[in-house]
């Protein structure tokens, strides 16, 4: 036979060989139990181990949660104590749950910074590409950023009681202060998701972050009574979300009925999430 008739012969037989092969391979396939498709809360949890490893490999990032707050609880418990309450111990009891709740939320801003860095790395388009719940991504990313809020309120209690602080509501109402604040955070790190994806720089993104969080903050009853202020600004104080957040701290800490300001904390957490979490997928599916 020569080199001709055995090229033919093969030519001959290939259909057939790659039509069986074909149809072996199906079999093999259907004879396989497909995995499930993962669920919203196991992605959400993967991206949120994610967000822990990343500190893992640049310890920085716990820079802001562990001298953030020494540093204000220092400063602005001892330059305001005197002149405010006559003394920094007593200072201490008032303000000291306000800036628990101050330095969660100044954090916060780092999160839409952290996704727009992300964004322009061209990770977040393997994610959308993936088969998964769309927020997943986002979600587990605010989940991980919980863990490092916990670790600020911890240095900011810690803080607080080796100065002289002692909350009245003891390590229950300590707790639910601290879930309470953990609640807000999350809700709140929605409006940064979205400014990430809306603004082109992660230095825009804290830029326009700080002109929120600075009025928030300042103007709120964090440090003083709003009764010693301006009519006007009192107006401001009353419906501003923070003032609302750190009445209901205070009165967890100092075992007091919270009812009342939880209820308007909760809302103010579901109206968050309701306005800018679907604003945030709109523009995450379009994003780049």
């Amino acid at each position: 036979m020569t080199r001709l008739d055995k090229l033919d012969e093969r030519t001959d037989v290939a259909p057939a060989s790659a039509e069986s092969l074909a149809a072996a391979m199906r079999a093999a396939l259907a004879d396989i139990e497909r995995p499930n498709p993962p669920g919203p809360l196991s992605t959400s949890l993967t991206f949120g181990w994610r967000a822990l490893l990343k500190i893992k490999h640049v310890p920085e990032q716990l820079f802001d949660v562990t001298v953030f707050p020494v540093m204000f609880t220092l400063l602005f418990t001892f330059l305001f104590g005197g002149a405010i309450a006559g003394s920094v111990g007593g200072y201490l009891q008032y303000v000291l749950p306000g800036l628990l709740v101050q330095g969660v939320i100044m954090i916060t801003m780092y999160t839409g910074s952290t996704l727009r860095t992300d964004i322009d790395r061209g990770v977040f388009d393997r994610f959308r590409s993936l088969p998964i719940w769309r927020p997943s991504a986002l979600v587990g990313m605010l989940l991980g950023d919980a863990v490092r809020y916990t670790i600020s309120a911890a240095v900011t209690i810690s803080l607080g009681l080796a100065l002289g602080y002692r909350p009245e509501g003891g390590v229950a109402g300590v707790l639910m202060a601290v879930l309470l604040i953990l609640v807000f955070a999350f809700s709140f790190s929605w409006l940064w998701t979205f400014f990430a994806l809306v603004l082109r720089t992660p230095g825009a993104v804290m830029g326009v972050s700080m002109l929120v969080i600075t009025p928030l903050t300042f103007a709120s009853n964090i440090f003083i009574e709003p009764s010693t202020l301006p009519s006007w600004l009192q107006a401001f104080v009353e419906v501003n979300p923070v003032s609302h957040l750190v009445t209901a701290v205070r009165e967890f800490m100092g075992g007091m009925d919270a009812s009342g300001e939880l209820s308007i904390t909760l809302l103010w957490c579901a109206g968050l999430v309701a306005v800018f979490g679907p604003l945030t997928m709109i523009r995450y599916r379009t994003a780049g």
